[in-house]
């Protein structure tokens, strides 16, 4: 069996779930692979997550990833919500869990900075869980 695919979803896939794809992409690709997806798109990534992560972490979103729907990744094996309320979209399942993150788009840079690091955490906390869970199989 391969790694599982993660999908983080949000309505337009253009801030908190890119954000997601990208550090699981960074931290976590030797545990499961990392998709990001919307309801809705945007001709582009958010540019202060875009500026953000590339002084953060060094990397460039807009050169790996883009705005997809959901139709546009493959099926998940884990559907993780950013966080959109009410108006969370219908990806044709139930979410394995919902990160209730704020929308840090047009906001100030310390409150990406907060959203960063708690979807890094949160990222770990996937991977550290992935891990344990495979290792009870054996």
């Amino acid at each position: 069996m391969g790694k599982p695919k993660v999908a983080f979803i949000c309505v337009h896939n253009s801030c908190r779930s890119q954000i997601a794809e990208a550090l699981g992409k960074h931290l976590a690709s030797d545990v499961f692979e990392s998709y990001s997806a919307g309801t809705e798109t945007k001709p582009q990534i958010n540019q202060d997550a875009v500026r953000i992560m590339k002084r953060l972490y060094g990397i460039d979103m807009e050169r790996t990833q883009y705005s997809k729907l959901i139709n546009d990744i493959p099926t998940p094996d884990i559907a993780i919500s950013m966080g959109c309320g009410v108006n969370c979209p219908f990806i044709g399942r139930p979410f394995d869990d919902d990160w209730g993150l704020p929308d840090p788009t047009g906001k100030e840079d310390n409150d990406f900075e907060e959203v960063i690091a708690e979807i890094e955490r949160r990222i770990l906390e996937l991977k550290n869980s992935i891990i344990a869970h495979s290792t009870e199989g054996r």
